[in-house]
């Protein structure tokens, strides 16, 4: 089931709603992320980003800061160069 979309970016989303946004089977990973306090506008923006949206936005331009560079952190620490 996804997350509802009426939800607004700035709120908090509980550990269920954060475990469908981001996926996979990792419940610490998603303990992880409800522990940065990040909203869901930010996680979604991390989301795009590990998805490979910094590059086609100029990454350099716009670093990420924030909760949302520790979601980002989070989601592509298992990642191979």
């Amino acid at each position: 089931m996804p997350v509802r979309r009426s939800r607004s970016p700035h709120a908090h989303p509980t550990l269920s709603e954060i475990a469908e946004l981001v996926g996979g089977d990792d419940p610490v990973k998603h303990l992880r992320i409800l522990r940065t306090g990040a909203t869901f506008g930010e996680i979604e923006q991390a989301l795009a980003w590990a998805a490979g949206a910094g590059e086609r936005l100029g990454e350099s331009e716009r670093p990420l800061q924030g909760r949302v560079a520790a979601v980002y952190d989070i989601l592509t620490e298992d990642r191979e160069d």
